[in-house]
C-alpha cells in the first residue's frame, strides 16, 4: 500500500485549476496551500500496479509545472509482500 506526499507546483496563476484536475485522479487527496502558489498531494494506492498508473496520470497533467516527492511509505513483511495494515505496536 504505497502512500506518498508531494508538493505540486502549478503553472503561474493556475493553482485552483490544477487542484480541481488532481482531485479527479483516483487515489489523490489534494490540499491547496494557504500562503503559497502550490498544492500538497497525498496519494494512497492499493498496490504497485495502481501506483504506476497513478504516476502515469500525474505526468500527463499539463498544468503541473513541477512535482516534488516529500515522503513515501510502502510497508512490506519479512517475505517482501505488502502488508495490508501497519500498526504502531508492531516492531
Amino acid at each position: 500500500m504505497p502512500i506518498k506526499s508531494y508538493l505540486a507546483y502549478p503553472r503561474r496563476g493556475r493553482r485552483d485549476e490544477l487542484a480541481a484536475i488532481l482531485r479527479a485522479v483516483p487515489g489523490c487527496q489534494v490540499i491547496p496551500a494557504l500562503n503559497r502558489e502550490l498544492v500538497v498531494i497525498v496519494t494512497d494506492t492499493p498496490d504497485e500496479a495502481a501506483e504506476e498508473l497513478l504516476q502515469d496520470a500525474l505526468t500527463r497533467v499539463e498544468l503541473l509545472e513541477g512535482l516534488a516527492l516529500v515522503a513515501g511509505v510502502a510497508e512490506t513483511g519479512a517475505d517482501g509482500a505488502m502488508l495490508q495494515e501497519a500498526r504502531d505496536d508492531e516492531a
